[in-house]
């Protein structure tokens, strides 16, 4: 049996073991979906912070293109030492995207498995298991979910009426406000420090405008419990990377504040500046003769 056949069936009879537990086509859908993200948060996580990591040396990206402007071969040689040097793969954002488009295609091929009344049985029979209770709603026809069919696209659903396409049209709008939010979560903070107009970063905003109008544009001729899928997907990543940033952000200040505080040119503290002009310094009042105790030990 080959890989893909494997990977249908798969999806297929987890579909089938959720639907066992809550006699619902939707919620299965969304069971089958939050596993699934659980089990891509490792490159969820990879994704997120490489993101960040590019856009914290956009500044040393920029210093680079601006000295090495006409000499791109060197220009990509430096950029690559400094790819390495920080730990950055530009090629990460991508990857939980790529692995996911398996999934979706055959996601997409179970969704569509439907009761065939001329061969009294499923269509494909090997994909979901024809004796689960999953398999007598398909028969029944019971897949409908907030006043959607999940077998059935936003597309069919618009050529019946206006009013019926109205919840098919509000799960494609979900899908594409949580795409465009999901992505401008990891760059707020180019944004904040003006480094946008670098040539990665205005890739990453061309990206963040295109493909969530994608998702929207493919999501319209899918069968919406795919489209159940890519919503439920996006807002669950845009949790995951809530957390991933706050324990990043609370990370670097606690680094940052157990950093060893500045010493002056003779290795000594720097003397507090808390001095309102009416009288000696907190650090004199301490220690008075601090200065004259230097000024012996260099002696």
């Amino acid at each position: 049996m080959n890989p893909w056949t494997l990977l249908q069936q798969a999806l297929g009879y987890a579909l089938a073991f959720f639907y066992d537990i809550i006699p619902n086509y939707g919620i299965s859908i969304i069971l089958l979906t939050l596993v699934i993200s659980l089990l891509m948060f490792p490159l969820t996580l990879k994704q997120t912070r490489s993101m960040r990591a590019m856009q914290a040396i956009q500044p040393e990206v920029k210093a680079l293109q601006k000295e090495l402007k006409g000499d791109k071969e060197e220009l990509n040689k430096q950029l690559m030492q400094l790819y390495k040097e920080r730990g950055v793969n530009p090629a990460a954002g991508c990857l939980p995207l790529l692995l996911q488009m398996p999934i979706w295609f055959a996601l997409f091929r179970v969704l569509r498995v439907t009761y065939n009344p001329e061969t009294m049985s499923l269509d494909p029979d090997n994909v979901i298991p024809a004796d689960s209770s999953l398999a007598a709603a398909l028969e029944a026809g019971d897949t409908y979910f907030l006043g959607m069919n999940l077998q059935e696209s936003a597309a069919t659903a618009f050529s019946t009426g206006i009013v019926e396409a109205i919840p098919y049209l509000i799960l494609i709008a979900v899908v594409i406000v949580a795409s465009y939010y999901q992505q401008a979560q990891t760059t707020r903070r180019s944004k904040k420090n003006g480094d946008e107009t670098t040539p990665q970063a205005q890739g990453m905003q061309t990206a963040m405008k295109i493909m969530p109008l994608f998702m929207g544009f493919i999501s319209w001729g899918f069968p919406s419990g795919l489209v159940l899928y890519f919503a439920v997907s996006a807002l669950f990543r845009i949790g995951q990377q809530a957390v991933i940033i706050g324990i990043d952000d609370r990370d670097d200040e606690d680094r940052g504040k157990d950093a060893p505080p500045p010493k002056g040119d003779d290795g000594d503290p720097p003397e507090s500046d808390n001095n309102d002009g009416n009288g000696p310094s907190q650090q004199s009042k301490i220690a008075p003769n601090a200065s004259k105790k230097r000024k012996r030990r260099r002696k």
